[in-house]
């Protein structure tokens, strides 16, 4: 079991620390409301990953093309939502005197859409993960449950690493959090065109 443990941890390090628009999403919301608001998002692969795993082991071979194209235009829409949020909170910035309330419930359930509307769990699933946790699974169910055990145990605890390092950095002064919560806007608004771009020209 402990291959397979140790395995889940690489992976789980690799998916959390490979920049992207979800982990770009999780910086942003901690700009803008904080990082006891935004800590709960970090437990939204557990939301979300459930029936992807499902699935991408149904269909182990190769996610179908069009249900790839689909995932990345949904997505990239989605994202470029969540981007016009995140300008709209640095344009307002210097008018805010308080950060806005949002339950971590809510927090949790829009990381976890976002999460299920792009194409690279999927991806992941099905080429890297997938494969390894069944052929644990098959060897003995203990193996796939210590890959999974070590893959979010890892993940989320990374996942909240990040918040909380950016949480940090958020108290260096009014300016450095504005000019980070720019760079979030720009990177989301980045991210939703590309995968805007491979939905309609993949």
């Amino acid at each position: 079991m402990w291959i397979y443990l140790l395995q889940g941890v690489g992976y789980g390090l690799a998916a959390a620390s490979q920049p992207g628009p979800f982990q770009t999403y999780l910086i942003s919301q901690t700009l803008t409301r904080g990082w006891k608001h935004t800590l709960p998002a970090a437990f939204a692969p557990l939301v979300s990953d459930g029936p992807i795993i499902l699935l991408c082991l149904l269909a182990l071979s190769q996610v179908p093309i069009w249900l790839q194209r689909f995932l990345y235009i949904a997505g990239g829409l989605f994202i470029l939502y969540l981007a016009y949020g995140t300008f709209k909170s640095w344009k307002n910035f210097d008018l805010q005197t308080s950060r806005p309330e949002s339950t971590g419930g809510q927090s949790v359930l829009k990381a976890a859409m976002m999460n299920a509307l792009s194409p690279n769990p999927y991806i992941f699933w099905t080429l890297v993960t997938g494969p390894i946790l069944l052929k644990g699974w098959r060897e003995a169910p203990v193996n796939g449950i210590g890959f999974l055990a070590g893959f979010y145990v890892t993940m989320i605890s990374s996942l909240a690493g990040i918040i909380l390092v950016f949480g940090l950095a958020s108290r260096f002064g009014p300016k450095v959090n504005k000019i980070l919560l720019a760079v979030s806007a720009i990177a989301l608004f980045c991210f939703g065109l590309y995968q805007l771009w491979l939905g309609v020209m993949g």
